[in-house]
């Protein structure tokens, strides 16, 4: 057998070659479809194979594909920028444009290090983040971030910053009920900042849906507001980490609307573009960016490929055709729907403990005793197993973690929000028999 070159997520696997994707669906080079019930990686929000993205790609490919932007700017690199500031909570936002998620949120802890240096307060250098979070897998974005898998190699490199429990009902970390709780893991991030020091926290980033490190973990209402008033208290800015659930994958344009709640920073990306070319998003209101422009005037990050217009290009198309197809309530109610069956599915899968999420952006997570809550042993790799038999039915769903400390099992199911009815059908279909088949082999 030829050797490869390409490094993959598993080295000595044989990966299938993708030929095309169309709608919901992918297709291998033997012509095999793939129901894509998770846009690839909670990123193809608007499907595969739309002519008016490619159209809007080609048209400004043959204009300018690259520049530097210490050199020139772009009209769609300016116009994406204004159109964000508008769309997002409370309006008022300037954006750097990154290639990635990870670089977005580093690229926001170091906006917001740099306000506080610029407003003559350098010791303002701490970022928390919740114990059971994923910011990305740079250095700096995986020092925020609370997920023990992937922080395990690197940990000596790292800054130990996730520090705050989770918003988990399903698992509470405080042992609590809500609404008897009183929202005591937001206290909890009161009493991180007694033990740290205001003076010497810089943001809090969070998640407004925790995705790979939780499985689709919604917070109880009041959450959000009540963690913004202790930021604000304290003279901490609140980095909303829309990565995974911005632009429309949750219902809302930005996840963070369900709380109402207006971020100091925000961090964009998957969805920004659907997947059609690399881009991510670092916003920062007005009020972040004041001292900067008053001090520095340069915010000291760059990419080479930063705001390039290609790819401004496409997410002004992509934005372009969620509003025009009405994508953000598409994703609303069609995740309504999902979510039903789902918990139906749940009823008859006696491995599945928890089925949650907004929108379209749902997690299952799996439990060897519903009763207790009891996890399977990390050994049994029952996530693994779920996706694994799930991509040979063609059927494609996203590993997560599950469990306070990230040793259980969960999976994200989160398709396109053009999906069909009828496809949300076969998905719930495709993911029982999965789940049956796993649960029957784990059983003995």
């Amino acid at each position: 057998m030829e050797r490869e070159h390409l490094i993959k997520p598993l080295l000595d696997r044989r990966y299938p070659k993708v030929r095309y994707g169309q709608g919901a669906y992918l297709y291998d080079e033997d012509g095999k479809p793939y129901l894509d019930a998770c846009s690839g990686a909670v990123t193809a929000g608007i499907g595969h194979g739309v002519e008016e993205i490619v159209e809007a790609m080609r048209e400004q490919a043959g204009k300018v594909s690259f520049v530097y932007r210490s050199q020139f700017t772009s009209e769609p690199a300016e116009r994406l920028a204004k159109r964000l500031s508008d769309a997002a909570p409370g309006g008022g936002y300037w954006s750097f444009f990154v290639n990635s998620g990870s670089e977005a949120t580093e690229t926001a802890m170091k906006i917001a290090i740099q306000h506080w240096q610029e407003r003559g307060k350098p010791e303002k250098t701490v970022i928390l983040s919740r114990r059971m979070s994923y910011h990305g897998i740079t250095l700096g974005a995986l020092s925020m971030s609370g997920h023990p898998v992937r922080r395990r190699r690197f940990e000596p490199l790292l800054e130990e910053w996730p520090l705050v429990a989770p918003p988990y009902c399903y698992r509470c970390p405080m042992g609590r009920t809500f609404p008897e709780c009183m929202l005591a893991c937001a206290d909890d991030l009161e009493a991180a900042i007694r033990r740290i020091g205001s003076e010497h926290i810089a943001a809090f980033i969070a998640e407004p849906v925790v995705g790979a490190a939780g499985g689709a973990v919604v917070p109880p209402d009041g959450y959000y507001r009540k963690v913004k008033e202790i930021c604000e208290r304290n003279e901490i800015l609140f980095i909303a980490d829309e990565v995974m659930t911005g632009i429309a994958r949750t219902g809302k344009l930005f996840g963070i609307e369900h709380w109402g709640v207006e971020p100091d920073l925000i961090a964009l990306g998957k969805g920004l573009t659907a997947g059609y070319a690399p881009m991510a998003a670092a916003m920062a209101k007005d009020g972040v960016i004041e001292p900067i422009l008053r001090g520095s005037r340069v915010v000291m990050s760059g990419h080479t490929f930063s705001a390039n217009p290609l790819s401004a290009a496409v997410a002004l198309a992509v934005l372009d055709y969620v509003e025009k197809h009405d994508l953000v309530q598409a994703a609303r109610e069609k995740g309504e729907r999902l979510f039903g069956r789902l918990r139906e599915m749940a009823e008859r899968c006696e491995i599945v403990g928890d089925v949650r999420g907004r929108g379209l952006l749902l997690g299952i997570e799996f439990v060897a005793d519903r009763g207790t809550k009891r996890m399977f042993p990390p050994e049994a790799g029952i996530t693994a197993k779920v996706v694994e038999v799930a991509f040979g039915k063609g059927l494609l769903v996203y590993p997560a973690a599950g469990g306070a400390d990230g040793a259980g099992d969960a999976v994200i199911v989160a398709p396109p929000f053009t999906v069909t009815g009828e496809e949300l059908d076969i998905a719930v279909r495709l993911l029982e028999e999965t789940i049956l088949e796993v649960a029957r082999e784990v059983r003995g």
